[in-house]
């Protein structure tokens, strides 16, 4: 399941995203990676113990606490501090599946990643390149959104960002332990909880159907989630 999570940020919070993240030091991309993906790796991050990504990153986790779709696409139960990269000069990073359990550098903080996210922070017009491209069983999907969006994707899915031939493409990335595991699972409680939300939004939160399919949703979630 692969799903777009529209303005997570706006205008201004992106400034000020940006402002902590500009005027930091970037270092070599692949503090972060594994054997397989250095290989494959050519940015820019920012360390994540650094100041800056810690204070860049509180502001996406209190949007992401603020996101209804956010939840209802991930059912989180873990974050994983937000990183933060940059790709230009025909930068970019080959096929590549995330590792399956991510540690926070000096702590015992660890999560098994089911789902992967990049949230935008330079809009289109400013780069060339640079797309997010997702293998999925429908065929490669390809991503480039508007600065303050978020996609989410499965952390299991080979995926590459394209080279960045003009400008510089800054984002930030991170990783969300689900509390239900199975991304069928979950794709279908997604589709349940939209289609609660249409009926509710239509009949009313004390309609007998809306009352009737939000049990369902809370049972098949009781049934799968892992809390």
């Amino acid at each position: 399941m692969l799903i777009a999570i529209p303005d997570l940020l706006d205008a201004s919070d992106v400034a000020r995203v940006r402002a902590v993240i500009d005027a930091a030091e970037w270092i070599d991309g692949n503090v972060t990676s594994g054997p397989q993906s250095a290989l494959a790796k050519r940015n820019d991050q920012l360390p994540e113990d650094s100041a800056a990504a810690r204070e860049a990153g509180g502001l996406i986790l209190d949007a992401l606490g603020r996101s209804p779709l956010f939840v209802a696409a991930a059912l989180p139960l873990k974050v994983f501090p937000p990183l933060f990269n940059r790709y230009a000069g025909g930068q970019d990073f080959g096929l590549h599946v995330d590792n399956a359990v991510r540690i926070r550098r000096g702590s015992d903080f660890r999560i098994r990643s089911d789902l992967s996210a990049t949230l935008f922070l330079e809009d289109p017009a400013g780069y060339d390149g640079g797309e997010l491209v997702v293998e999925t069983q429908f065929g490669p999907q390809t991503v480039k959104l508007p600065a303050g969006h978020m996609v989410l994707y499965p952390a299991s899915s080979l995926h590459r960002v394209t080279p960045v031939t003009r400008g510089t493409r800054t984002a930030s990335f991170f990783w969300i332990q689900s509390m239900v595991r199975d991304d069928g699972a979950r794709a279908l409680l997604f589709d349940l909880d939209q289609g609660v939300q249409a009926v509710a939004t239509a009949q009313g939160q004390g309609d007998p159907t809306t009352v009737r399919l939000t049990g369902v949703y809370h049972n098949l979630l009781r049934r799968w989630a892992d809390a």
